[in-house]
């Protein structure tokens, strides 16, 4: 049995979500974070991607939070999605990311930055610079090759695919070493500087592998494991935390291409990402939130307008089948949406970003009812998202009008 859609009033009574930018939890919509002190102590600017794409960005945006140091946010374009805006360019010329402002002086490159972020408030925990920390910060870079080797270069034979594979994993066996060596799930017996380190490109290692290779970084090695889920006891971390599909088809562009093997197991792990089901993916362990749909409701409403606007269908097909799918996310009432409505509703459903948009499982409710709308109506897939760029997802196509 079918039912109406709810109409956006209707809807906007089912969700009171709410959350404090400045000086709630962690989150990627925030502009100012104070953490309960005056804008007058704010002493740094950080220049970061409007996505929460950029991995090094999310390392510094950590360490911020981490240490509750108070800071204001300008967001900028990353060159794979868009062009640069002229008035960073004007302050930072080569257009990197990240940078910050601290009293007044640009610092840019994430080490440099978190050293120079040490100087002035201290390290967290042991500073980029002890002697614990350093090879630390050596094995994440000898992870970062091995991992770069096998995603990111095509192979001429199965015989180099299993090379490439096993020297990751080889240097996976050191990382889970080194966890092992502390009492906790931290790199050292304290969280601290070491596994902000570690953090950006671990995860991305996690979404890409899972992905492109069929390998489950997470599953696979129980120390690691026992990391994630320290890291995601952090309302920081989850406040930054990304998914497997978010990271699955943003790093392309910027990696400059990741290569499938074609394997069975890396078959299933690319439809399950793409097609669902979302729940239950290795991509985050700790419990569903009860605000999860709320949450979801609540960021489409106030951004239907451009949600509409940008979706290459029609603008009335689009938003009725967006409301029923949102009032089946809310009710569990199945709406049947609009004829030719299954193109727009999974455009949508594969262009939602963690963080940028929600947090992991309020994306994963919101595509879940997407697609189950959609396939109401049918079986057509949304335009390709693109891998040579993120064009699609340009800022200025979602600029308030």
């Amino acid at each position: 049995m079918t039912t109406a859609p709810l109409s956006w009033t209707e809807l906007q009574a089912l969700t009171n979500f709410q959350v404090d930018t400045v000086h709630g939890p962690t989150t990627a919509q925030a502009r100012l974070r104070l953490f309960g002190r005056s804008e007058s102590d704010v002493r740094v600017t950080l220049y970061r991607d409007n996505h929460a794409w950029c991995p090094y960005c999310q390392k510094v945006w950590l360490w911020l939070e981490e240490k509750q140091i108070p800071y204001r946010i300008e967001k900028v374009t990353m060159f794979c999605y868009g062009k640069k805006e002229s008035w960073y360019k004007r302050k930072v010329p080569s257009g990197m990311l990240p940078a910050i402002e601290l009293d007044g002086r640009l610092i840019t490159e994430s080490d440099d930055i978190l050293i120079a972020l040490e100087q002035v408030f201290g390290p967290l925990g042991q500073g980029m610079k002890d002697s614990t920390v350093l090879p630390l910060r050596q094995l994440e870079r000898l992870l970062f090759r091995a991992w770069c080797t096998w995603l990111c270069y095509p192979v001429m034979s199965a015989q180099q695919e299993q090379r490439n594979r096993e020297q990751f994993v080889a240097v996976v066996g050191k990382v889970e070493e080194a966890l092992a060596r502390t009492p906790g799930s931290y790199f050292l017996e304290e969280f601290g500087t070491a596994d902000v380190i570690f953090t950006p490109y671990v995860e991305r290692m996690n979404a890409s592998l899972y992905y492109y290779k069929g390998y489950s970084l997470r599953e696979d090695n129980p120390h690691l494991a026992a990391w994630f889920e320290a890291m995601e006891s952090r309302s920081t971390y989850c406040g930054t935390q990304s998914d497997f599909h978010t990271h699955a088809h943003d790093l392309p562009p910027q990696m400059g291409g990741c290569w499938e093997n074609g394997e069975p197991q890396m078959l299933v792990n690319k439809h399950r990402v793409d097609n669902g089901p979302w729940f239950g993916l290795p991509d985050v362990a700790y419990p569903e939130p009860q605000h999860s749909r709320a949450e979801a409701l609540h960021r489409v409403i106030k951004h239907r307008a451009n949600i509409i606007r940008v979706n290459p269908a029609d603008d009335q097909i689009v938003d009725e089948a967006l409301r029923c799918a949102l009032t089946f996310m809310m009710t569990g009432e199945a709406c049947t949406p609009p004829t030719h409505s299954d193109f727009a509703l999974r455009y949508l459903r594969d262009r939602i970003n963690v963080p940028r948009d929600m947090s992991i499982y309020a994306a994963k409710r919101l595509r879940e009812a997407l697609e189950k709308t959609a396939a109401l109506a049918g079986d057509e897939q949304g335009l390709p998202i693109p891998t040579q760029h993120r064009r699609d997802q340009d800022p200025i196509h979602f600029a308030a009008h």
